[in-house]
């Protein structure tokens, strides 16, 4: 690489190299999805190849209307070891070029963040499954999916401070959502590693299951959000991320606004005359 070159179409001609082997598996059931970070041996490192192949295939899932369920994972023994250290040190060699690193900020809000806006976006109900380490940008991937299960193997990784970087990709507002300022301050200060069951005490995943038992569990949750009507979960899911950031009469509002189109649709009206039984 020439270092006046742009670091951000370096590493988008890294990742989108032919010779790159495939990093990501999808597997299509129906109206389910399972997405697995596919370099075990790397603890699926975020990779520029992982990172553009991942970013490729959840972009395809959520503008498919027939998808309502996916779940996000990591090949074992880990969930994803986080930013690839490389790249850092890539990144650090363009200290003199004419855009210095604040080039890499395109990396990070188009591809990294790209992916957190598409799991947060997305119609589709994500579920985390988090069978190992996760960490950094892996681990605010994690939490951003709507549901979080762990496995008894997971561990939260909060690398960030030790590298002398902060909460990155929504991290720091899935943190202080969960555990107030003062809780995700002393989370990020203390570094330390949190096991699946002490994640759950904080409210950081919903579910802890046994390891072998982990797709199974998330499929579960597939299996809860498919058997509601397809519109009830996709609004459900806009209007409680809404909600967190809004009052509560901002809130009152938008569900005043959202709920009447529900009563328009078969499925409420198909409930209401069963319930009478008509």
């Amino acid at each position: 690489m020439k270092q006046q070159d742009s670091l951000y179409r370096a590493i988008i001609a890294e990742g989108d190299s032919p010779q790159a082997p495939p990093l990501v598996r999808v597997d299509r059931s129906g109206d389910r999805a399972v997405v697995t970070l596919d370099e075990p041996d790397r603890l699926n490192v975020l990779s520029a190849p992982l990172v553009r192949q991942l970013r490729r295939a959840l972009t395809d899932l959520a503008d498919d209307v027939d998808v309502r369920t996916v779940v996000l994972t990591g090949a074992d023994p880990g969930f994803s070891a986080g930013g690839d250290l490389e790249m850092m040190r890539t990144a650090i060699s363009y200290l003199e070029a004419e855009e210095g690193v604040t080039d890499m900020w395109r990396w990070i809000r188009r591809e990294f963040g790209g992916i957190a806006k598409i799991i947060a976006g997305s119609d589709a109900i994500f579920v985390a499954a988090i069978n190992g380490p996760a960490a950094g940008v892996g681990l605010a991937w994690a939490l951003t999916c709507d549901i979080v299960l762990a496995s008894e193997r997971a561990v939260l990784v909060p690398a960030f401070g030790r590298l002398g970087l902060i909460p990155e990709v929504g991290t720091s507002w899935a943190l202080t959502r969960r555990l107030g300022y003062q809780g995700a301050l002393a989370f990020y200060l203390r570094g330390e590693h949190l096991d699946a069951h002490a994640a759950q005490r904080l409210g950081l995943v919903q579910d802890v299951v046994e390891h072998g038992q982990l797709l199974n569990a998330a499929d579960e949750w597939c299996s809860r959000i498919t058997q509601l009507p397809t519109h009830a979960a996709a609004m459900t899911k806009s209007l409680l991320r809404a909600s967190a950031d809004s009052s509560w009469h901002a809130s009152l509002t938008h569900e005043e606004f959202a709920e009447p189109s529900c009563f328009s649709t078969a499925a409420f009206a198909d409930s209401v005359n069963t319930m009478l039984g008509r």
